[in-house]
């Protein structure tokens, strides 16, 4: 069962509710969070009731303006509240909210709290890379993070990687400015020579920003600030592609032609780099799982959220993760033990 937050998003319940009736009719369970009254006027709308769709009432809403920390003390019946704890009381198997990222990452906290051993969770990005996926980590929900963080990101990604992608030792690297280990900022160096030693990961080094899709690592850890940056600077760049693309294609007569020819190729590509294919990223470290969307989502890209949501579900994501922390963990303590006095 998905908890889906059916009041989150630039677009409201019409393609949240849209989203859920596409994933239900490949045979997911979707419950909808949200007000009761508002769902079931849209369902009248749709004409559908589907048995394998449920609601539960939550009242009030997360805006996507809102301050999370403030909301947070006062948002017990909102849908993303309710959502999340439905994971927490085993009631649903993953939430996906297409809200607030902050208030996602703060209502998370709140209600599952993080998995022993994790100081801070990581927004994560499955990018389509050369090779195959690239998971891009933090994306945004630390904008501030110490070296002792992106190992922790490190072990979250590799482990996502490796259970969902089947990715049996997913190459693990640091995002820089040049490929020296010594290249970087201080938080860059100090997280380099920590991956170097840990035995539990495959790392490859320093990666600069336009090799992450080029197949040299499966995962790439940075802070939430470059991350975020990154990730938004490469969405703004697909979209400037295409309509330049497109505005040259209709320029002339001859132009005309030769886009017609193209078309069905272009398409191809546009729709390996829409974000809607991804639909929504893992908010790892907590303890459930929560996956947030893009705030603009249609109900094609809202019905991928809920797809990848299962698919991770499916594939023992919780267990993958929960296990990496509890052996970097053990490493840790091991480290430590090693440095005191005999």
């Amino acid at each position: 069962m998905i908890a889906l937050d059916a009041m989150g998003g630039d677009l409201g319940p019409r393609e949240t509710v849209g989203g859920a009736l596409i994933a239900t009719a490949e045979g997911i369970d979707v419950t909808i969070v949200g007000d009761e009254a508002t769902l079931r006027a849209e369902l009248v709308r749709r004409n559908a009731n589907p048995a394998n769709l449920h609601i539960k009432h939550a009242p009030d809403v997360v805006a996507m303006g809102d301050h999370a920390a403030r909301e947070i003390r006062h948002a017990r019946q909102t849908s993303m509240y309710v959502g999340t704890e439905m994971v927490k009381h085993h009631e649903a198997d993953a939430f996906v909210t297409i809200g607030n990222t902050g208030a996602a990452m703060a209502t998370s906290l709140v209600v599952l709290g993080r998995l022993h051993g994790v100081e801070r969770p990581a927004l994560s990005a499955v990018l389509p890379g050369e090779g195959g996926p690239v998971m891009l980590l933090d994306v945004g929900a630390n904008a501030d993070a110490r070296p002792s963080h992106l190992v922790t990101f490190a072990h979250l990604g590799a482990a996502y990687m490796h259970a969902v992608h089947g990715i049996s030792s997913p190459r693990v690297a640091i995002l820089s400015i040049g490929e020296e280990p010594t290249k970087g900022s201080m938080l860059v160096v100090e997280t380099h020579e920590i991956l170097a030693k840990d035995a539990a990961l495959n790392f490859v080094g320093n990666l600069e920003s336009r090799d992450i899709l080029n197949g040299h690592a499966e995962v790439v850890v940075t802070d939430g600030f470059t991350g975020n940056v990154v990730l938004k600077l490469a969405e703004g760049l697909v979209q400037l592609l295409f309509d330049e693309m497109r505005t040259a294609a209709r320029s002339s007569w001859r132009s005309k032609i030769g886009g017609a020819l193209l078309l069905p190729a272009l398409r191809g590509v546009r729709a390996k780099l829409d974000y809607r294919r991804y639909g929504a990223v893992p908010l790892l470290g907590v303890d459930g799982a929560v996956f947030v969307g893009h705030g603009r989502s249609d109900e094609a890209a809202v019905a991928s959220a809920v797809r990848s949501a299962q698919h991770a579900i499916d594939a023992g994501m919780m267990k993958a993760v929960s296990a990496a922390v509890a052996e970097r963990a053990a490493m840790r303590r091991a480290e430590e033990a090693g440095q005191q006095p005999g």
